[in-house]
């Protein structure tokens, strides 16, 4: 016997009478909890109560293990088509070249149109740090760039020796 937490299964229920649904979803009306019982095992299936809080108690003959697997594969299915949104990081420095600011750039790009997020992450090292306005215009610069496609999560922030910004998809 299968015992499932939304599912009772044969034995387990407790009223002598329960409405009965057949296996090709037909109604069988209200029927003796032994009579459903020997209907379902004479089928090879199994009885199933479905709806154990109604008056009588709504019991289903059904192939158990059969409906475990279709469930389980509906679920598969479904997860297969949803897509998860990751967050995806850029690190520049800020004094990046031309060229090297164009790639990233497009690649912000790219990720933006497969739905992800992007955080951009400008690092300062030594000196840089006194300079701070060079890398919030490449941010700046970037989010011109951007705004066809991206709505700004969080803006320009400097956390230690790390300016950050946070894009997501339109």
């Amino acid at each position: 016997m299968h015992i499932n937490k939304e599912l009772r299964i044969n034995d387990r229920i407790r009223a002598r009478e329960c409405r009965l649904i057949g296996a090709e979803g037909e109604q069988l009306g209200v029927v003796d909890i032994r009579d459903a019982l020997s209907m379902a095992r004479e089928n090879g299936l199994d009885l199933i109560e479905v709806a154990p809080t109604a008056a009588p108690p709504v019991c289903k003959i059904m192939d158990y293990g059969k409906y475990k697997y279709d469930q389980g594969k509906r679920d598969r299915e479904a997860k297969k088509k949803q897509h998860v949104s990751e967050m995806k990081g850029i690190k520049m420095r800020p004094n990046i070249d031309e060229h090297d600011f164009q790639f990233k750039v497009k690649h912000v790009r790219r990720f933006l149109e497969d739905g992800d997020k992007v955080k951009i992450t400008i690092i300062f090292r030594s000196r840089e740090i006194t300079h701070p306005e060079i890398a919030r215009k490449s941010l700046e610069r970037i989010t011109e760039l951007m705004e066809d496609v991206a709505a700004i999560e969080k803006s320009i922030g400097m956390e230690g020796r790390t300016m950050t910004m946070i894009f997501t998809p339109k």
